[in-house]
């Protein structure tokens, strides 16, 4: 039985007793969310384990700004929430539990910077977990000055969750190799999930990497919500363009784990642009190619998806949907999203396909009309 089974019911053995035992101090010490006016900000706020990413607007004033915090039930914040700050660099809180037991460290950044539109996958950190032994990576982005403006996302976190993975970064389907075009680049593998994967009807999990975030919230529950597709973009894109190599894997299964005789897997590359506004902030794997919002879409042809041993380029045009045109007031107010996708497998997010299919990509650029 899986580490990650034992942590689970843990967990839910832990929720069950604090239900008991109401009168327990909390012992959590999160920022749940975080407000900031309207008028300045770019995309939600982005809340992570000790860090607040907020993207605004070019216009916004650094150097006055009162962020206002919720917490997990009685913690308590230092400095305390709407206290007017200097973020021209990032500031540090303190969150205190309930029961005063448990501190966090929180960064919060202001970012002024758009997203970068060249890609060499060059900057790689870890996400580590020494309870069940883990090491994944993740990769960033930087802008010109070298400060941070992006993590790219994977489903690498929901693969943890299935205690499939090991300390090995090349264990998880998301991947840094040292194989690349130029230096570094991306290495997608779709896995097998094991024993917890397959009881949840998730049998593989597809390598894949996208701007957005992933939802652990929703991976078990609704695995295709949880992915959630774009980032501000103030320029309107026109092609996307790269270096790929790709090999299936031997075996195509369906999301039951049935082997699909004479049916063979294969890979996507793929960006969507399109449209924000209150209902719609992000776009997720079920409406990412129909959603009303969509006003172009770069997406590599069938044709075009080769199984090849040597670095191959990609170019893809951004098709714009009939009927679709650019507000540029909403354009300059960053009011649009795009999001680059890759896959190893690109029925993955249904979970089918083959486990040791494997996507190399290096050297992306978003190409962009001018102003």
């Amino acid at each position: 039985m899986r580490v990650a089974y034992f942590v689970v019911c843990l967990l839910l053995g832990i929720a069950q007793v604090s239900c008991i035992r109401d009168e327990a101090l909390n012992a959590e010490a999160d920022i749940l969310t975080c407000t900031v006016p309207e008028d300045i900000l770019k995309r939600d706020p982005i809340i992570e384990n000790n860090k607040v990413v907020l993207m605004v607007t070019a216009d916004a004033d650094l150097t006055h700004q009162a962020p206002e915090f919720t917490l997990t039930p009685g913690a308590t914040i230092s400095p305390r929430s709407g206290t007017e700050r200097d973020f021209t660099t990032p500031q540090s809180y303190t969150v205190t539990s309930e029961d005063g037991n448990w501190k966090k460290e929180y960064q919060v950044s202001y970012i002024v910077a758009g997203i970068s539109t060249v890609y060499h996958f060059e900057n790689v950190k870890d996400q580590k977990s020494t309870l069940l032994k883990y090491v994944y990576n993740i990769f960033y982005e930087n802008d010109s000055e070298g400060k941070w403006v992006m993590d790219w996302a994977s489903g690498n976190a929901g693969f943890a969750f299935t205690g499939s993975g090991s300390e090995d970064p090349a264990s998880f389907p998301t991947s840094s190799s040292e194989e690349g075009m130029v230096g570094k680049c991306v290495k997608l593998v779709t896995k097998a999930t094991g024993d917890f994967g397959e009881k949840q009807g998730m049998p593989i999990a597809a390598g894949n990497l996208f701007m957005g975030t992933f939802n652990m919230g929703n991976a078990l529950t609704d695995p295709l919500k949880a992915t959630k597709f774009g980032v501000p973009f103030e320029f309107v894109p026109t092609y996307l363009k790269g270096y790929y190599k790709y090999k299936a894997g031997e075996v195509y299964k369906d999301e039951k784990g049935n082997e699909v005789k004479n049916k063979k897997d294969t890979w996507d590359i793929y960006a969507i642009f399109y449209e924000t506004d209150e209902n719609t902030k992000t776009l997720d794997a079920t409406d990412r190619f129909d959603h009303p919002n969509l006003i172009s879409i770069a997406r590599i042809e069938e044709k075009d998806r080769k199984e090849t041993d040597e670095w191959t380029e990609f170019y893809l045009p951004f098709v714009t949907k009939p009927g679709k045109s650019v507000d540029k007031e909403k354009l300059k107010a960053g009011k649009y999203n795009v999001a680059i996708v890759f896959s190893s497998s690109i029925e993955g997010d249904y979970f089918r396909g083959a486990v040791g299919s494997t996507l190399y990509v290096d050297e992306v650029e978003l190409i962009h009309a001018a102003e």
